[in-house]
């Protein structure tokens, strides 16, 4: 049955290759040949025949592929009030030696008080007649990667504080999308991946952090930014184990997060990593509550290879044993670009995946 609220039956996580153009005029504003004014409008047009494309494939919710940042959270996160990005190790570092060399420190107390994203949002609301779709990081993700040692200190006498404010900024941001016509709204919010690893909980443990705790603590957060969430505003969450340049940090499967994710916020849909052995089984999908939605992240954005439908097919029947068939949707298991490096395949690689998405989506659910 075709569904008529997102997420829809044949989505995407977000973020889309960067074109040529764009690169090429990013490149230009760097090195100071090109003015803001002037790459916001080769954005603007980028842009604009991006949304065509997906409309043009039969997405029925389209995103600006996040052609307006650098990274998929680092870009939000640093605009929000209290937070400064800083020349540091992240500390996640992925498989292979790859590395980020910038992180987020908290220099104030955490708050929001605008962003520059809301108009980001509006610009592709203003040239679609689809649904708009805006993607932010989740609120953990101010956390997780840095920690307390990444916060100055004064700032927070404990972190029940900190985990508030985060909270309600988050709060704040999911009224200000709204205001602007948000009606479609993503938290990207990994943390809850990575915490099936068990290096990534030693990791936590070592810095000082409580692995079991972690889970609700993320969880409360995300319950305080949607506590007074309207009612005709969909809220989904993306989970992954690290995608940048077609590497990853965590494996492991959801269950010893399973119950706390689907049971425990009032989030609508989950975008799910599914697209290799390193996720696990579809068992923790036995969790999922009635009135909620997973989307099978089947699809993978690591490489240009197409799979094949019939193979897709088949894992969808196989997620169907846990959990009814209507629950489900079908999208790339991340985005394409979750940095503007981008993934290792070509933008027609891309494309003929989504294709293929809306393809098998139809022939699943009519």
């Amino acid at each position: 049955m075709k569904r008529l609220t997102p997420p829809f039956r044949a989505d995407m996580v977000g973020s889309l290759l960067r074109t040529r153009a764009l690169k090429e005029a990013r490149q230009k504003h760097q090195a100071g040949d090109l003015s803001a004014e002037g790459l916001k409008a080769v954005e603007d047009d980028e842009i604009r025949a991006l949304i065509r494309k997906q409309e043009e494939i039969g997405l029925e919710a389209v995103t600006d592929g996040e052609f307006r940042r650098a990274f998929w959270h680092f870009d939000f996160l640093e605009q929000l009030d209290g937070v400064t990005s800083v020349t540091a190790d992240s500390g996640m570092n992925f498989k292979g030696g790859v590395g980020i060399a910038k992180a987020l420190r908290i220099t104030g107390k955490v708050g929001f008080s605008g962003h520059p994203m809301i108009d980001h949002f509006r610009f592709v609301k203003d040239n679609t007649s689809r649904v708009a779709k805006m993607t932010i990081p989740g609120p953990s993700m101010l956390h997780y990667r840095g920690g307390r040692k990444m916060m100055n200190p004064g700032i927070y006498a404990d972190m029940d504080g900190f985990y508030a404010d985060v909270g309600a900024a988050y709060g704040k941001a999911v009224h200000a999308f709204y205001d602007a016509g948000c009606r479609y709204l993503q938290l990207d919010d990994i943390s809850f991946a990575y915490l099936c690893d068990p290096e990534q909980r030693q990791m936590l443990k070592e810095r000082g952090d409580d692995p079991e705790k972690q889970p609700q603590i993320y969880a409360g957060m995300v319950r305080e930014a949607l506590k007074a969430k309207p009612a005709d505003l969909a809220i989904t969450m993306h989970l992954c184990r690290g995608n940048f340049r077609s590497t990853f940090i965590a494996s492991g499967g959801y269950e010893p997060v399973a119950d706390v994710l689907f049971n425990s916020m009032p989030v609508d849909g989950y975008f799910m990593e599914w697209d290799s052995d390193r996720a696990g089984g579809f068992e923790p999908l036995r969790f999922l509550p009635k009135g909620k939605t997973v989307v099978l992240g089947l699809v993978t954005s690591k490489t240009g290879t197409l799979e094949s439908k019939d193979a897709i097919r088949r894992r969808i029947d196989e997620a169907s044993k846990f959990v009814d068939l209507d629950q489900l949707c079908l999208s790339p298991q991340c985005g394409f670009a979750s940095t503007e490096e981008g993934n290792v395949l070509a933008e027609d690689e891309q494309w003929a995946k989504l294709r293929m998405i809306v393809e098998v989506a139809k022939e699943v659910w009519g």
